[in-house]
């Protein structure tokens, strides 16, 4: 058989296209770059503010507005380059790990906010406040003390809230008054911020942002964050011995977390603390501020088997109980969810019966036809979701997200066309966001009331590759899979050595009805290769059983790779004498794991940024799925690469190991690939290891990551004799 090479250009190739596939997946970060997102519809329907970059290769954001009044004529409403006068951009320390937290890897707007009328935004650059009106272009600078982090427009865009230095501060939109609301306390300075997410917010629960507006615009609710308890590393740079380590503050597993309480801060210099009993529920998960009803907060338990949805009187600071939940296992947050609908009934979404269904105060509007995955909007006559096939769907659409309209008379579907779709809603606008596997990237339509009025350009690049994919089901479980092989494979080619190329776990889906889901896995099969992507027991998108069969066992992850590969060996021309398997973060656990505990199965193993002893990750990620490691650690011991005493469960033969990371991760600290490294040498195992100097848990550089998928390909066919 023979496979095209990517980097010999044909004929009829534009330059662009002759760039190879890895080069070109590099230089546009994954081909992300030009493409709009961070949708704001105005009420009043006449626009929508959004970023995008000026083309495939650039990574500064601009903030866009488009006049759909106005036939759909787009108009930068700031510009970067034009703000800092051509300069480049510098981030403060505390940026840096915000961006990390959100895996942002763009430059120049990369978030902004605006007021209720969307006439107004402001963001950050460079740690300065700029703001920009949304209706005419008035971009400029207001001079306050820096490094500005997350400003935030007031609903009635008179003033903006940021945080600099730790404190929470206002200023009037005009540039003037600016003042601090709260300041860390004297001798606190280094431990305690106003108006930040601490790590396991951001990194966990998707909580971003550490204050909240009044609908009034008088008052905000605040999140005092003191990281004291927190347990410090020190994460050094081993290629610049003349730098001191930089210290972070992580939560591992079993020990403190930060200490998380929330004020109401008036304009007027009032201060009024939130009060609950944060001994039992000390997570702060989710803050919901809005006109239809009194600030609601979810809290959890530290096991995440409890939770309350709270009203807060902001004149007193008391709490009364909205609603409480349990569950055995844990229990999930979700984008959205909960908040108040206009007629006064919270909104969220909850695991009943088997599924998980949006719930209208007490009654649920949905059933297990749907599985619930975001609350997208919520007005008087309906409530906009994202939902993907549940249990009791006819069809299990394999690989699709819809958005649907649902009220108490039923559930309309949105997105029609086969694939993964997102949307925001305001003023009788919906932008649509659309991916599917005939068309690269994603569409972008404005509709008003189902029909299209405008659309938002994109400059993302289109990739040089088309996936061969087919979408199936593996094993008795059903498992959601994706083949993929090369380009130009003929029957008569006959059977290919296998790559899995699996996430595999909680939060993160990866067979997906969408062309770029799929760009990597294409290029690896031109290599010469069977791909097989696998979405096992853990991990989203199917039913609340599916995700939550894991608990205490995420060895079951495993299995299921395995059950797919063998199931679908009998369908697609698979070599089970030559298996490979690759991955970064729980991909790359899962990696280790294959070559270590399956080299009956797995004949090396591509091991990326891997979580290899799970007492040294996050707290609300390690227990909510194994509980607490000082009370449990047999059950620690048996889901991790490695322990104490060395490698863990680990079987004969040896199976060849390429281990990659970040020298600089602060997520997944390079001490559980150097940790590994030395129990397989230990045990005279030989394996490699590739150090990335400089590199966190992303690897923006172009450069990096173009040779990642390069150094892969070379060690696979040399571990698999190819």
């Amino acid at each position: 058989m023979t496979t095209e090479n990517p980097g010999i250009p044909r004929p009829d190739e534009s330059p662009a296209q002759r760039l190879s596939f890895p080069r070109q997946h590099a230089r546009t970060q994954r081909f992300t770059l030009g493409a709009p997102r961070a949708f704001t519809p105005a009420p009043d329907g006449s626009r929508v503010a959004f970023l995008r970059s000026s083309s495939s290769v650039d990574r500064v954001g601009r903030l866009w507005v488009l006049d759909v009044s106005d036939g759909g004529t787009e108009r930068v409403a700031a510009d970067p380059h034009r703000l800092l006068g051509g300069a480049d951009e510098q981030l403060s320390a505390e940026e840096r790990a915000r961006r990390e937290r959100s895996r942002e890897g763009g430059g120049g707007i990369v978030g902004y906010a605006t007021d209720a009328a969307v006439e107004l935004a402001a963001f950050a650059l460079s740690g300065r406040l700029f703001t920009a009106g949304l209706r005419e272009d008035s971009a400029r600078e207001l001079p306050v003390p820096g490094p500005v982090i997350d400003p935030r427009p007031s609903p009635d865009g008179r003033h903006i809230a940021y945080v600099a230095r730790g404190a929470l501060r206002v200023t009037g939109a005009d540039g003037t008054g600016d003042r601090a609301l709260a300041e860390p306390e004297a001798g606190r300075e280094e431990t305690v911020t106003y108006g930040l997410a601490e790590f396991i917010a951001a990194e966990e629960m998707a909580r971003s942002r550490g204050f909240w507006w009044s609908p009034e615009s008088d008052r905000l609710l605040v999140a005092r964050v003191d990281d004291a308890p927190v347990q410090r590393w020190w994460i050094a740079d081993p290629a610049h011995p003349d730098r001191a380590p930089q210290q972070v503050a992580y939560p591992a597993a079993g020990t403190p977390n930060a200490d998380v309480r929330l004020f109401v801060l008036g304009l007027d210099g009032s201060r009024t603390e939130v009060v609950w009993d944060r001994a039992r529920f000390p997570y702060l998960a989710r803050v919901h501020w809005s006109t239809d009803g009194a600030p609601l907060l979810l809290v959890q338990s530290r096991d995440q088997g409890s939770q309350l949805y709270l009203a807060v009187d902001p004149d007193d600071g008391s709490t009364r109980m909205v609603h409480a939940e349990e569950d055995p296992d844990w229990l999930e947050l979700f984008p959205g969810s909960p908040c108040w609908s206009p007629s006064g009934k919270m909104v969220r979404i909850a695991d009943e019966a088997g599924a998980r269904v949006l719930a209208w105060g007490e009654r649920p509007l949905t059933g297990p036809q749907l599985h619930v995955r975001a609350v997208l909007d919520v007005t008087e006559q309906d409530v906009l979701i994202s939902a993907s096939a549940g249990p009791a769907a006819a069809d299990p659409e394999t690989g699709e997200i819809h958005v649907y309209r649902v009220n108490e008379l039923g559930v309309e579907r949105v997105s029609q066309e086969p694939g993964v779709h997102a949307a925001v809603r305001a003023g009788g606008l919906t932008v649509l966001v659309s991916a599917t596997l005939d068309r690269p990237g994603a569409r972008v339509q404005v509709l008003r009331e189902g029909k299209q009025v405008a659309t938002v350009a994109s400059h993302a690049e289109r990739p040089g590759l088309t996936p061969r994919v087919t979408l199936t089901e593996g094993g008795t479980r059903r498992i959601p899979c994706a083949v993929l092989l090369p380009t130009d494979y003929k029957e008569t080619d006959g059977p290919l050595p296998v790559l899995l190329d699996p996430y595999g776990g909680p939060h993160g889906q990866r067979v997906q009805r969408a062309h770029n889901a799929f760009l990597t896995s294409q290029w690896f099969a031109d290599q010469g290769f069977a791909v097989l992507v696998a979405d096992g027991r853990g991990t989203p998108g199917r039913s609340p059983g599916w995700e939550k069969s894991i608990k205490n066992d995420v060895t079951l992850t495993l299995d299921d790779q395995v059950e797919a590969l063998h199931a679908l060996a009998e369908t697609f021309p698979f070599d089970l004498e030559r298996v490979a398997i690759r991955g970064w973060s729980y991909g790359g656990f899962l990696a280790g794991m294959a070559a270590l505990r399956r080299p009956d199965v797995f004949h090396a193993a591509v091991v990326g940024a891997p979580v290899t002893d799970l007492r040294l990750y996050d707290t609300h990620y390690e227990e909510r799925y194994l509980g607490d490691p000082n009370r449990s650690p047999e059950t620690y011991r048996h889901n991790s690469l490695i322990w104490d005493d060395g490698l863990v469960e680990a079987a004969e033969p040896h199976r060849p190991m390429l281990i990659v990371h970040g020298l600089a991760d602060d997520n997944v600290v390079v001490a559980h690939s150097l940790r590994l490294s030395s129990a397989l040498l230990a045990t005279g195992r030989p394996h490699e290891v590739l150090p990335l100097s400089g590199v966190t848990h992303m690897t923006p550089q172009e450069q990096v990551a173009e040779n990642l998928l390069l150094l892969q390909v070379d060690f696979l066919k040399r571990s698999l004799g190819l």
